[in-house]
C-alpha cells in the first residue's frame, strides 16, 4: 500500500509515520508514505495556498491550483513506480462518516491520495477532483491531517505482515460487528479486584463463548445501534433476551 498524503504541514505526517508499527512497515517495505505540500505547486513568492472566499465571509478557502496540482503529482508518482491512478479521498467534516467497513475497503486499494482541507474549507472545484470524502465525526478540527493519519493507520493495520498477530485485527472492536469483549492481563488481582475465573480455567471452548457473551453485552450496554443492524445468531438473540433486549424493544 501506497499512500500519498498532501499537506501544508508534511513535518508532522513524516514524524507519526515514522514512529511504532507504521515505522516498522514502512522500513520493511510494506507500506510506503510520501508527502506533498500545496505551497510547492504555487507560482507567487509568497507561496500562497488560500484567499478569500468569493461572495464574502470570514475566514479563508484553500485554493484549488495548488492542491490539484498536488493531487496530479501523487498520480505521476504513482505511475511512474507501475501503479494506477490512487484512490483520492479528502478529509472533511462533510465526509461519511469512517467506519470498520470503509477502513477495510480502502485497505484493498494499492495507492491512496490523503487530501488535507484547512482554513475555512476547500474550494469546489478541487473538491469535485476526489473520489470519496471522510469524515471522523460530527465535529470540527483545525485541518484534515488527523483524519488522514487515523486512515492510514487504521488502513495499514489491516495489511498483512504490518501487525504480529492477525487474531488481533479478527478480534478486535468493530471486526465483528461488536465491541471488543474485556480484556485483562496480570496481576491476577489489582486492588482488590479479580480476573474473571472463566479466563483462567483453562478452557478454551467455555472461555471463547465468555468473550462472545461480553461483546455482545458490551454492545447492547454502550453501542445498541450496532445491534440493530447486525446478523443475529439464534445463540445471540437468546443471550439478548436474557440480558433484556434492545431498548426499544422494552418499551
Amino acid at each position: 500500500m501506497r499512500y500519498y498524503v498532501v499537506t501544508l504541514f508534511p513535518e508532522l505526517v513524516q514524524r507519526f509515520c515514522g514512529e511504532g508499527l507504521l515505522g516498522k512497515a514502512s522500513s520493511a517495505g510494506r507500506i510506503a508514505i510520501e508527502t506533498l505540500s500545496p505551497r510547492e505547486f504555487t507560482t507567487d513568492r509568497h507561496r500562497t495556498v488560500d484567499d478569500t472566499p468569493y461572495g464574502g465571509g470570514s475566514g479563508m478557502v484553500m485554493m484549488p491550483g495548488p492542491l490539484v496540482d498536488a493531487m496530479e503529482e501523487a498520480e505521476r508518482r504513482e505511475q511512474a513506480s507501475g501503479g494506477g491512478a490512487p484512490w483520492r479521498v479528502l478529509l472533511t467534516p462533510q465526509g461519511e462518516p469512517l467506519t470498520q467497513a470503509r477502513v477495510a475497503a480502502l485497505a484493498q486499494r494499492p495507492a491512496l491520495t490523503l487530501v488535507c482541507g484547512r482554513y475555512e474549507g476547500v474550494d469546489e472545484r478541487a473538491r469535485r477532483r476526489v473520489d470519496q470524502e471522510i469524515s471522523l465525526g460530527d465535529f470540527v478540527l483545525m485541518g484534515g491531517e488527523i483524519g488522514a493519519l487515523a486512515v492510514i493507520e487504521a488502513s495499514a493495520r489491516l495489511i498483512p505482515g504490518v501487525l504480529g498477530n492477525l487474531e488481533s485485527v479478527q478480534d478486535e472492536s468493530h471486526a465483528s460487528g461488536l465491541l471488543e469483549y474485556p480484556q485483562y492481563t496480570r496481576p491476577a488481582e489489582f486492588r482488590g479486584e479479580a480476573v474473571p475465573e472463566m479466563l483462567i480455567s483453562g478452557h478454551h471452548a467455555k472461555v471463547a463463548e465468555w468473550r462472545r457473551r461480553q461483546a455482545l453485552e458490551r454492545t447492547l450496554r454502550r453501542r445498541p445501534d450496532l445491534l440493530r443492524h447486525r446478523a443475529l445468531s439464534e445463540e445471540e438473540r437468546r443471550w439478548l433476551e436474557e440480558l433484556g433486549g434492545l431498548p426499544e424493544e422494552r418499551a
